[in-house]
Formats: structure tokens, C-alpha cells, sequence
């Protein structure tokens, strides 16, 4: 298992590798956190974790979980299937149904635990992976409360961001692309960042790749494991699925969206706020952008996401 972590681990935590299959066989590679003077003859709180689209275990999911672990909940923080240390084949495919999957197979795996109380198991979900945690809820009712960070709609995004004549220029050079990819044997997969990490933001780069860049290409986000970026043709799958379409479907179980007052994603909690049914919160964060809820303790608010939580347990 990988030792280069992006933050430090706390010293009051423990953190432990492990693995377990989700529901079409793919090992998922996962680190545990729970607090050292926990009390494992009794039954506590548990939380699943995503990383942004890209991200891995060693980056977001586990600030998240090292924090969270010190607040009484016992932390899963995932590899999602075909990244970092999960397996998968080919590598960095993406998929909107096997990507919300990765929460529901962490809920099979806490709910087996002895210490985990399976009536108080929540996700979160950072970036992309808000966006699975909450497609991931609207089926699975065991998923008892949802938290997302700069939340991003993958499945929503390529739509979102081309305009009708784009899509359709788009559409045949994404299928040619499967033949190629079939003639090769092997899906393009073009890295978005680089293999070590630069000296810094390359000046080419728009506002929102050099943002990512900033975190992902730099020495404060990067991890050789999340190099940015999916098998090309794996955007045909998000430009022909919608995974929100239910997000009204989660209520009563509440939902928290937490979102940077100057985030450029910001639009996509907002958007799903308005759909869902309560209890729900649109909590912004002041003077953040996207990425500072990656790792940013000072711009995060744990205290807000532990009430949150323990008050959706309790009722």
C-alpha cells in the first residue's frame, strides 16, 4: 500500500489499509481511520468518503477522515475502481454507475464491521464525487445521510460546458476514438498533470485548469496515483447518463452541500439544492474557491459536518 500521503496523520488516529470487493467483483482499495482511544465493544458512527474526479485516497478523502475520526466516526477513504490502488480494468475508466457504486460498497463494507452502527452510516462526497455520493443515496436507503464539498455533476458537466454544435463535433471524434482504442487493445488516456510535481502553474492554462493545477500539478495536491484526467471515450458514458435526475428521491434523509463563496462550481450545488426535497442546507463558505475544500482545515467546516451528522443520526 502507497505511504505518500498529501497531509499528515494525526497523532491521535489510526489509520489501516484494507480492501473488499464491490458488487461487480472489483477490489476496492481503501484506508480505515478511527480514533486510537476508541471503544470497539460498542457501536459508533460511521462515514464513507470520495476524492474529487481524479483524486485518490491519499488526497481530500483522507484530510477529511483524519479529521472526522477525531470527532467519534469511524472513516472509510477510497481508491475509487480502476484508480490508484483499486483494481479495474482497463485503467482510469470512468463510469457514472460504477463510480456511485464505490459508495454503496463502502457501506457493505462498514456495515460489516462490529464497531459500526449500520443505522448510522453517511457519505461524503468532494468535487466529482459529490456527485456519486448523491446518486449513490437516491437507491440506497442504508445511506442515511449525504455531506458534499465543491460538488461537481460529472454526468451533468460535459453537456453543461459545450454548446449544442460542440456536442455534435464531438460525438464522432469520440467514437472514432473506440475504434482506435479497439485496434490498439487499450483505451487514449491522456495524464491532465504531470508525473512529478512542477515548480508551478504553467501560464497557458485557462482560469479553471490552472486552478486544478494548482492543487494536482503542485507539491500541495500531488500523488502520483491522480494524474488528472480519464480514458478518452469514457465521457461518452457521462454524456448519456443523468445522475441526479432522482436527488428529490433522498428526502426525508438530509442532505448538506458545502460550497466556496467564490467557487466556480458553486452553480452545481446550487442547481441540485433547488431539486432536492428537504431537510436539506446550501452552507457557503466565505472567501473560498473550489479546491480550498480539498485540504484547506482553516476554509473547511468539520465542526459543521460533525453536527450535521450526529443530529441526521440521532433522529
Amino acid at each position: 500500500m502507497s505511504e505518500y500521503y498529501t497531509f499528515t496523520l494525526s497523532e491521535n488516529v489510526n489509520r489501516t489499509s484494507v480492501s473488499y470487493h464491490n458488487r461487480y467483483g472489483i477490489r476496492i482499495a481503501a484506508d480505515l481511520y478511527t480514533a486510537k482511544d476508541m471503544d470497539e465493544t460498542v457501536k459508533h458512527p460511521a462515514l464513507v468518503i470520495g476524492p474529487p474526479y481524479g483524486g485518490v485516497k491519499e488526497q481530500g478523502p483522507g484530510v477529511y477522515a483524519n479529521q472526522l475520526a477525531q470527532r467519534e466516526f469511524v472513516c472509510l477513504a477510497f481508491d475509487p475502481a480502476f484508480m490508484g490502488e483499486s483494481g479495474g480494468e482497463p485503467r482510469h475508466v470512468s463510469s457514472p454507475d460504477i463510480f456511485a457504486e464505490n459508495f454503496s460498497a463502502g457501506v457493505d463494507y462498514l456495515g460489516t464491521l462490529p464497531f459500526v452502527d449500520r443505522e448510522q452510516i453517511g457519505a461524503i462526497g468532494i468535487c466529482g464525487s459529490g456527485g456519486f455520493a448523491l446518486s449513490a443515496a437516491q437507491v440506497d436507503t442504508r445511506i442515511k445521510a449525504v455531506a458534499t464539498a465543491s460538488m461537481y455533476d460529472i454526468s451533468d458537466a460535459g453537456r453543461i460546458f459545450m454548446t449544442p454544435e460542440q456536442l455534435k463535433r464531438e460525438l464522432p471524434k469520440l467514437n472514432e476514438r473506440r475504434w482506435k482504442d479497439f485496434e490498439a487493445g487499450t483505451p487514449e488516456y491522456i495524464p491532465s498533470f504531470p508525473e512529478k510535481p512542477a515548480g508551478d502553474v504553467p501560464g497557458c492554462l485557462d482560469p479553471v485548469s490552472a486552478e486544478f493545477f494548482s492543487y494536482y500539478g503542485l507539491k500541495r495536491g500531488h500523488h502520483p496515483n491522480a494524474r488528472g484526467g480519464f480514458t478518452t471515450t469514457s465521457q461518452l458514458a457521462m454524456l448519456n447518463f443523468r445522475s441526479l435526475d432522482f436527488v428529490d428521491q433522498i428526502s426525508p434523509r438530509p442532505i448538506l452541500m458545502i460550497v466556496g463563496e467564490n467557487a466556480h462550481s458553486k452553480f452545481f450545488s446550487e442547481n441540485v439544492y433547488k431539486a432536492a426535497a428537504e431537510p436539506k442546507e446550501l452552507y457557503v463558505v466565505p472567501d473560498a474557491i473550489h479546491i480550498d475544500l480539498y485540504d484547506r482545515l482553516d476554509k473547511i467546516p468539520f465542526d459543521k459536518m460533525e453536527s450535521f451528522f450526529k443530529e441526521a443520526f440521532e433522529n
